[in-house]
């Protein structure tokens, strides 16, 4: 039983954290925005002026920007191929899998060439990389104080939530997104900390920078009960679209990885096809982070033609930058790409039904919630901050619609990923969406029995009926003169046979199909196959091809490791 004094002592330690850990995300977004602006400052206000040559009046120079950016990043991708992509998938992997670990010179790498592709114009956005700033920082702290494993992965998420709550002056939708994208849902007791984070984050990036986010969006906007129906439409078809998006961004990057292009200069032809996009739509947010021609679709400036062409250039751009292997988040592409679709939806429907008197704005915002929502499977963060953003409830209910019928037609063809986990799975990980991952961080080397009780394949049904008695399991591995497993006998082969037929060798009655497991598989594989194969016990062996049996799993052991992991996650 905790006493009241030491109650007071855990939770002051873990809301002093709690704060630390939102100055220091803030800090660090705070000096990655800087570090943008002078990158950006070097490339568009010194080089490109040097640089420019028009042609029929396009800017050839704007080629070069993106290309030459590509070349420096090139330097930091050979010295750490691990820094490619937008750093929310590696903040989910040190959480769940690492113990919240974030290596110090990695998080360094990254956050330069990070500024060194959103700076010369590449087409991906800082908010990712901003909350992989925080989390990594603070896992830094952490180690320094040599906190507990549950601490740390906890402040992790407390750096990612100050980060993205800076980036965009919505406190609640930085620390909701830390839970819906990290700890994949939400745990009532790590909100406090997680909260506190966020605030902290956001006043000392708003205290210091004055204003934190550059999304300028109408006032007084709103819609009509009539027009749900057509959110819904929206929803609809932007999270199919999404679903497609993340997809393709992950075949760039394969079609990338598989060529067989020079590593050094695959980058630099990402960064020549974004210098290509770009110039020919200098003015429309296609290089960097898009925010400006957000503000003009926002504020009905684009015809449908153009919104629809930008949205497809900014989907191309971005899956250039990324599948060209450099750094950068898909957070802004995603918004930007939405907005663009929804303002055309609104236009479209503004000339359909003019009786409705739309406003292509709430299409806009409504577009751009649904298509993030569909990508990161994070429908909660976005309802909530566009609320935060606009400042109104009037959007509410289309944004709602929109988001929520975005995300669940993505799930569905997704398969419960996100552009998140999808990177995982590409490396070995088992994590899907909308559950918290407890049983995947849990390998079965971790909980299988080392001295396993097993019967050999020339034994009678009596030997098994008295190891039944002797030891109270019933169900055994069935091995050979080698170890191997060949089968599986239990008390099921057993009950209803005669004394004649007891006599008989084990071999003539194992079960087949039946399943086995290995040590490297984790508690989430085992259980599957536990209940795929109506077993209470998994024989493990050494490997697929090495059938030797080192242990046993039983669901016994798995609901342990369960409920063990799942106080893990809590801060109680």
């Amino acid at each position: 039983m905790v006493s009241k004094r030491q109650y007071l002592k855990k939770w002051g330690i873990v809301i002093a954290f709690s704060i630390l850990a939102g100055l220091v995300g803030g800090l660090g977004a705070i000096v990655f925005r800087l570090a943008i602006g002078l990158v950006h400052g070097f490339f568009f206000g010194w080089l490109l002026p040097n640089v420019s040559y028009e042609v029929g009046g396009v800017n050839l120079g704007y080629i070069l920007l993106p290309t030459l950016g590509a070349l420096v990043v090139t330097l930091f991708v050979i010295e750490c191929p691990e820094i490619k992509g937008n750093g929310i998938p590696e903040v989910i992997e040190a959480v769940i899998f690492k113990g919240g670990n974030i290596p110090g010179r990695f998080a360094v790498l990254k956050t330069i060439a990070t500024a060194i592709t959103i700076g010369s114009g590449g087409s991906v956005g800082r908010e990712g990389p901003i909350g992989f700033i925080g989390a990594s920082l603070t896992s830094i702290l952490a180690r320094w104080f040599n906190l507990s494993r549950e601490m740390k992965k906890l402040l992790v998420t407390c750096g990612l939530a100050a980060g993205i709550a800076g980036t965009f002056n919505t406190p609640l939708a930085g620390a909701m997104f830390a839970l819906e994208v990290v700890y994949m849902g939400a745990f009532s007791i790590n909100l406090v900390p997680i909260f506190i984070a966020a605030v902290t984050g956001n006043a000392l990036t708003l205290a210091v920078l004055n204003r934190a986010v550059e999304i300028d969006i109408p006032g007084n906007i709103g819609h009509t009960l009539p027009e749900l129906p057509l959110f819904f439409l929206l929803g609809l078809g932007l999270g199919l679209l999404a679903a497609f998006y993340a997809r393709f961004l992950y075949r760039m990057v394969d079609g990338f990885s598989e060529s067989k292009i020079p590593e050094t200069l695959k980058p630099a032809i990402g960064g020549f096809g974004v210098g290509v996009l770009g110039m020919l739509f200098p003015i429309y947010g296609i290089f960097g982070i898009g925010y400006e021609g957000m503000r003009m679709a926002f504020y009905g400036e684009l015809a449908i033609g153009l919104l629809v062409t930008l949205g497809l250039v900014k989907m191309l751009a971005t899956a250039l930058t990324i599948g060209s292997g450099q750094s950068g988040g898909v957070f802004a592409p995603s918004l930007y790409i939405g907005t663009m679709f929804g303002a055309a939806f609104g236009e479209v429907v503004r000339f359909l039904f003019p009786g409705l008197g739309s406003n292509p704005a709430v299409y806009a915002l409504a577009g751009m919630a649904a298509f993030f929502s569909g990508m990161t499977q994070a429908p909660i963060t976005q309802i909530l901050m566009v609320t935060e953003l606009t400042r109104s409830y009037a959007v509410l209910p289309p944004v709602m619609t929109s988001a929520t019928i975005g995300f669940l037609t993505a799930r569905f063809f997704l398969k419960g990923e996100s552009i998140y986990t999808l990177k995982l799975i590409r490396k070995g990980y088992h994590v899907k969406t909308g559950k918290p991952v407890i049983l995947e961080t849990i390998s079965v080397g971790e909980i299988m029995s080392r001295e396993p009780v097993y019967v050999t394949e020339n034994q009678t049904l009596f030997d098994v009926e008295h190891l039944i008695g002797e030891t109270g399991h019933d169900c055994f591995p069935v091995v050979n003169e080698k170890m191997e497993v060949v089968g599986i006998v239990g008390i099921k082969d057993i009950l209803k046979k005669s004394p004649s037929v007891k006599r008989m060798p084990v071999k003539r009655f194992i079960r087949r199909p039946y399943g086995v497991t290995y040590p490297t598989e984790t508690a989430e594989d085992a259980f599957e196959k536990l209940m795929a194969y109506d077993q209470n016990l998994l024989p493990v062996v050494e490997s697929p091809e090495n059938r030797r049996l080192i242990g046993v799993v039983t669901k016994r052991d798995i609901y342990r490791a369960y409920y063990r992991g799942l106080e893990g996650m809590y801060i109680e």
